[in-house]
């Protein structure tokens, strides 16, 4: 059975996923840097250097799939690419991030679209780079998204998901899981009175196929030459792929 946010209700886990976000919105870049300590600033940081390290050429259209409120495709900034395509299936995360582009005056290199990550309304083959942060974890179908992710990936492109994952060794596995499990719901609902929202994000994390079961989905989908790249004690994993 999917881990969906709301489980009194009967709509798809992509409804849901995307009224949870539109629900948390106003206070969800706040609540990341929060719940982490501000080291999910970090952690986007290193998977662009990552994506720069495994481009064989500096990518110069990029597609940033369940961008949110655009942190992401704002680190990607550092690759001086031409264009960046942000997008979600979040209206009320979208409107947060074409505020901030506005105010950054970066509006005219990224844009910020709606779409489906699983449907993406884009050409094959269309760009240099795929990315995405702490988003494939909530895709209804993880093959379908990726198979598509692969789609529009240019031959010799490369992409980077950065996703939470679970930490394996003792005492960090003990102490992350009473964490996320206890504290995060709690710090969350007080913040964005969203109780659901920060109950899903343990349960959606720890349902996740992550590390070499990751891969092996992610190679399904298409994606060569793979690797992980754990985090903080496991706590997220990059994974980098490539398209031939």
């Amino acid at each position: 059975m999917a881990v969906v946010p709301y489980k009194d209700k009967d709509t798809s886990k992509r409804d849901q996923v995307a009224e949870m976000f539109d629900s948390i919105s106003p206070k969800y870049d706040l609540l990341n840097h929060v719940l982490s300590g501000g080291i999910d600033i970090l952690w986007r940081k290193r998977a662009i250097r990552e994506l720069r390290k495994a481009s064989s050429q500096p990518p110069k259209r990029i597609l940033d799939i369940a961008t949110g409120t655009g942190d992401f495709a704002l680190e990607a900034l550092a690759l001086k690419p031409e264009k960046i395509v942000g997008m979600d299936i979040s209206e009320g995360m979208l409107s947060v991030g074409r505020d901030k582009m506005r105010k950054r005056g970066v509006d005219h290199i990224i844009e910020m679209r709606s779409g489906d990550s699983e449907g993406l309304p884009l050409p094959d083959n269309d760009f240099d780079a795929v990315i995405v942060a702490f988003g494939v974890r909530n895709f209804e179908n993880l093959l379908k998204g990726l198979t598509d992710m692969y789609r529009v990936t240019r031959s010799g492109g490369v992409c980077v998901v950065l996703e939470f994952s679970n930490p394996r060794q003792f005492p960090f596995k003990q102490l992350y899981g009473f964490y996320s499990r206890t504290i995060l719901p709690l710090i969350g609902r007080a913040v964005s009175k969203d109780a659901s929202a920060y109950t899903y994000l343990p349960e959606s994390v720890q349902a996740f196929p992550d590390g070499p079961d990751f891969l092996r989905i992610y190679e399904a989908a298409g994606f060569t030459n793979t690797k992980w790249i754990p985090l903080t004690f496991g706590v997220a994993s990059i994974y980098i792929g490539h398209k031939r």
